[in-house]
């Protein structure tokens, strides 16, 4: 087991748990694309499904901006004081490298966060527009010719 986890922490380990990652929300989000496509055109009622899932994500989405922003205010706090008490200009350099990652990675999950507040109405709509026009786009394109 020992073994396991010092593999893991190396950075062919992380490397690869990043891909592993990235994989699955990949396969998660085709099989899930396709499984409502499929029911889109069987003419299924998709807001029974859909209502719930975004009645989560809303009421999810605000404890989170709490939780990133005190995390990431404590974790800056943190940086900085590592930053402050280095002695030797290597270790300030990787302070300084860390410091820039952080806020960049911050702003990022931020962002994302945000978009994803923002965007869900959108997203209900576009849903909610090709569920009524009888399927999904590539079949009305299809009745179209």
């Amino acid at each position: 087991m020992k073994k396991v986890v010092k593999k893991l922490g190396s950075p062919k380990g992380i490397k690869m748990m990043k891909v592993c990652s990235l994989a699955l929300v990949a396969a998660f989000t085709v099989l899930a694309y396709s499984g409502v496509a499929f029911a889109a055109q069987q003419g299924a009622d998709l807001n029974s499904v859909v209502n719930p899932v975004i009645g989560l994500i809303n009421s999810l989405v605000n404890p989170l901006l709490l939780l990133v922003g005190a995390g990431g205010a404590v974790y800056a706090i943190i940086l900085g004081f590592k930053y402050a008490t280095a002695e030797e200009p290597q270790e300030r350099e990787k302070r300084k490298q860390s410091i820039k990652s952080f806020l960049i990675g911050y702003v990022l999950i931020f962002v994302l966060l945000v978009v994803l507040k923002l965007g869900i109405p959108t997203l209900n709509t576009w849903m909610t527009n090709s569920t009524a026009n009888g399927g999904t786009a590539t079949q009305t394109t299809t009745q179209a010719q």
